[in-house]
């Protein structure tokens, strides 16, 4: 069964297309990066899929349920991670992990919330420090362990590498390559090309609201997309 799917999903805004007539099925352990330019539609796919917006027509779904805003039956099968994570800057990282988990219905051990963040790559000694100190890779990472807390089958994210330094986004992409190997779908929006090439298992190209491309990073190489983006835009 696909965990993410749309179905001729289509939104549009006082008269503008902003996503049209997208098909899209995503399995399990999969990474999808989405490439746009801005305005492209990316966002706007993400929002659908979380049901922040309504479709003007078609439908997604999430391991085989409608997504229906108002409803939340898909919700506890997905998290997001926006590219800024709002988190409480007076709290500490597991202060933060704990709350947002008992949102979600969880209960954790300090214990477990310990191994959470450890698992998302957020280092011991800044477990207890406070989210004001955090660089935004750490605050990503708390986004994750978050994401793992909720056992989600489903991340969602939007552009998740966009400020990070090199080293950053290297540990972001093996986070999320272990994410996958354990199962989780991946859905992200993003800037970065190269990125994309490694991190992603397919890469699609939106234009103007349309899914113009889908290419597997094993048939394409970083400076071969660029170029194909390129063209595209």
């Amino acid at each position: 069964m696909n965990t993410l799917q749309a179905v001729n999903l289509s939104k549009q805004y006082n008269g503008t297309t902003a996503v049209n007539k997208l098909n899209l099925q995503l399995e399990k352990g999969e990474i999808f990066c989405l490439l746009g330019q801005n305005g492209a539609g990316k966002t706007t796919t993400i929002n659908l899929f979380l049901g922040f917006t309504e479709a003007s027509s078609g439908k997604s779904l999430i391991n085989g349920v409608e997504v229906l805003p108002g409803k939340s039956d898909t919700k506890k099968f997905i998290a997001y991670i926006p590219e800024v994570v709002q988190l409480y800057g007076n709290l500490n990282g597991i202060e933060n992990l704990d709350f947002f988990s008992r949102l979600a219905g969880f209960k954790y051990s300090q214990e477990m919330l310990c191994g959470y963040l450890s698992r998302a790559g957020l280092q011991q000694e800044a477990h207890h420090k406070r989210l004001s100190t955090y660089s935004k890779g750490m605050r990503q990472k708390v986004g994750i362990a978050i994401a793992l807390a909720k056992n989600a089958d489903v991340i969602l994210m939007d552009e998740p590498t966009s400020g990070l330094d090199p080293k950053a986004t290297a540990e972001f992409t093996e986070i999320c390559k272990g994410l996958a190997a354990e199962g989780k779908t991946i859905f992200m929006a993003t800037h970065d090309i190269f990125n994309a090439v490694n991190v992603g298992t397919r890469i699609g190209i939106m234009k103007q609201g349309v899914l113009v491309h889908t290419i597997r990073t094993t048939d394409i190489t970083a400076g071969e997309l660029q170029q194909l983006y390129l063209e595209t835009i």
